[in-house]
Parts: structure tokens; sequence; C-alpha cells
């Protein structure tokens, strides 16, 4: 990641100086665990920096703490999400272990791979399309029942599901 316009370094230093103690704080409470709290910290703020948007108005943020906690807070659902799919993997790798004999290095590390490329794809997508995947695919939400969490129309919805599953295939393709 190449950093940001000059001209932006002292601000985002003041910024970060200014809340990264009280956000790792934040999260420690809500998450119990100071190595957690640290990197999801540490991810907010990264995730502040990789925005351009978020980059130009800066300096024009009248609620800072509430932004880095809605930038926090979106982090953390996407961990939780996540580590559901991390442990539903878990359990259907232990449910299909206990019919048969254990799987081959081999058939594990591809699997490890799948899960690795699945993991990377949903990574590299933009927050809303992910997010409507997320729900629909993983919690099997309705397009309703997403329009009304994401704020957008039925259509926008089933456009950021054809968005997402056009990127994942993208990614696998690759």
């Amino acid at each position: 990641m190449s950093f940001p316009d000059t001209r932006l370094q002292p601000q985002l230093g003041d910024f970060y100086r200014a809340h990264h103690g009280w956000l790792t704080a934040w999260l420690r409470r809500k998450l119990g665990c100071a190595h957690s709290a640290a990197d999801v910290a540490q991810d907010t703020f990264v995730r502040v920096l990789a925005s351009r948007e978020t980059l130009r108005m800066l300096g024009s943020i009248e609620k800072p703490r509430a932004f880095l906690c809605t930038t926090a807070g979106r982090l953390l659902i996407d961990r939780a999400r996540r580590q559901r799919i991390e442990q539903a993997y878990l359990a259907e790798l232990a449910l299909a272990m206990e019919g048969c004999a254990h799987p081959s290095p081999k058939e594990t590390l591809m699997a490890m791979q799948a899960l690795a490329q699945i993991a990377a794809a949903l990574d590299g997508l933009q927050p809303k399309p992910r997010e409507a995947f997320l729900l629909h695919y993983l919690d099997g939400m309705t397009h309703t029942a997403i329009a009304e969490s994401l704020g957008v129309s039925d259509r926008m919805v089933r456009k950021y599901l054809a968005l997402a599953l056009l990127h994942c295939r993208v990614e696998f393709v690759q």
C-alpha cells in the first residue's frame, strides 16, 4: 500500500495519536482480549488509510470516535462471520472424519486452499456487496431483509449478490 498524499501525513498522524489509545481500550472492553483489540484497532486505521474518500474528509469528521466505532464494528462483524465460516468448516470436517479414515495430507491441503480462496474472494469485495453476500448465503436472509438492513432496494441487493458471485467466480478462475 502506498502512502497517500504527503500533505495528509501530519493530519493522519495526529488522528492516529488522538484516537488509537481510546479505540484500543474500547475494543478491549468489547472483546475482553488486549491482543484482539490491538489487531482490530490496527485494522480500523488501515481501513481509514485505504479509503481515499475518508482521507479527504479526515479533518472534517465531526465525531471521530463514532466514526471509528462504526468502522471497527463493521470489522468485528466481518471477523465474526469469518469465524462462523471457519467453525462450520471445522465441524463439517470433523463430521466427515467420523465416518471415514483421516483425510490424506493432499486432501487437507486442497481443503485449506479452497478455504483460503473463498476468504480472499470475499475480502476483495466492496463492503455492501460483501455484506449482502454474507447475509444471504451465510445468515440465510431474504433479499427484502438484506435491503432493509443495508438501506437499499431489493433490486440493489440482487445487483450486489450478482456482483459478489461474479467477483468470486473471477477470483476462482484466476
